[in-house]
């Protein structure tokens, strides 16, 4: 359903996973959107999520400040959600997470938008005092209020859909290895349908939302981790051994990644995450400040899942039994 009073957007990393879907909505409604991103010639397939040159790439890199004040010229509403999952050369946590979010908040009030709209991640809160992400998002936080008081800030827990990250990676390592590493195996995740965490930040765009409020964003089924491993192997029709691994041992592993020339699968400091509950907050709850206080009825894994996660099996969707533990132990 188009919108009444479309609106120009600025979508910062809007090329990406959440990006896309958020983009898609956007279009639907009729909104005009810009899609800021450091390299808009890998960003053409957002085009076509709109209609003829209503959804257009256009270059920025948020630790410019000129390049940001140009994407969010004239727009009314503007969005983030650059985040990186490491440090890496001049893309910094305290870089993209803190001084890129003042930048994008301090321009968009320079600009005149009406709504501003950040993406964090769930239990940041939590889990700042023993992770330099988590406290990076958290100070991030407070910059984007400093800047622009009326923002959304959005929580979402780790993400599901097609082309999610997690996964689609604990699927490919159940693929490829005998055993499955676990680390941390009891602590509590409330895996989020990414469609829901699009229409979640549509709606804030839109000014449907109270501002100057965090949002923690939850699915309806909270689950170890253990369990999500248990999980995503029932779907990918694997039996790998779970391999328990203690957070010690599992932040020496790390480390010794962490020197090796390409991006490491696992980080001393996604090691540390591991350790905290990623649920949403009782506060939360309690004020509202979740899908259901937003109206949304969160999607459960059970629907989903099923319908990428076949990609993982022996011989794709035509397998339809489960392995016995010894002969996909010696399965590819």
């Amino acid at each position: 359903m188009e919108s009444l009073d479309p609106k120009l957007v600025t979508v910062f990393g809007g090329s990406g996973f959440v990006g896309t879907q958020i983009v898609q909505l956007l279009a639907a409604k009729g909104h005009r959107i810009r899609v800021a991103v450091r390299q808009p010639n890998l960003a053409g397939h957002v085009r076509p999520l709109g209609t003829v040159g209503q959804v257009v790439p256009l270059q920025a890199n948020i630790r410019n400040r000129a390049s940001v004040e140009r994407a969010v010229a004239g727009a009314d509403i503007v969005i983030n959600l650059v985040g990186i999952g490491a440090n890496r050369g001049a893309q910094t946590f305290e870089a993209v997470h803190v001084d890129g979010a003042r930048t994008i908040a301090e321009a968009a009030r320079a600009a005149g938008a009406s709504a501003l709209v950040h993406m964090s991640a769930l239990g940041v809160d939590k889990a700042a005092e023993i992770s330099a992400y988590a406290a990076s998002k958290l100070a991030g936080e407070a910059a984007v209020f400093e800047a622009f008081p009326k923002a959304v800030v959005m929580r979402p827990s780790i993400l599901f859909g097609q082309g999610d990250g997690f996964f689609n990676l604990m699927a490919g390592l159940a693929r490829m290895f005998p055993v499955m590493p676990l680390i941390g195996g009891d602590t509590k995740f409330q895996p989020a349908y990414v469609a829901d965490v699009a229409e979640a930040f549509v709606l804030a765009a839109e000014g449907q939302l109270k501002t100057g409020k965090v949002y923690e964003l939850g699915g309806p089924q909270v689950e170890t981790h253990r369990a999500l491993l248990e999980r995503i192997q029932r779907e990918a029709l694997r039996n790998r051994p779970l391999l328990p691994l203690s957070f010690g041992v599992a932040k020496m592993l790390a480390s010794v990644m962490a020197i090796l020339p390409f991006p490491p699968l696992l980080t001393v400091d996604q090691v540390a995450l591991l350790s905290v509950d990623n649920v949403v907050s009782a506060a939360a709850i309690k004020e509202k400040r979740t899908f259901a206080g937003m109206g949304i009825v969160p999607t459960a894994m059970d629907t989903i899942l099923p319908t990428y996660l076949w990609r993982f099996r022996k011989h794709g969707q035509f397998d339809k039994t489960l392995p016995s533990p010894a002969s996909d132990a010696s399965s590819a």
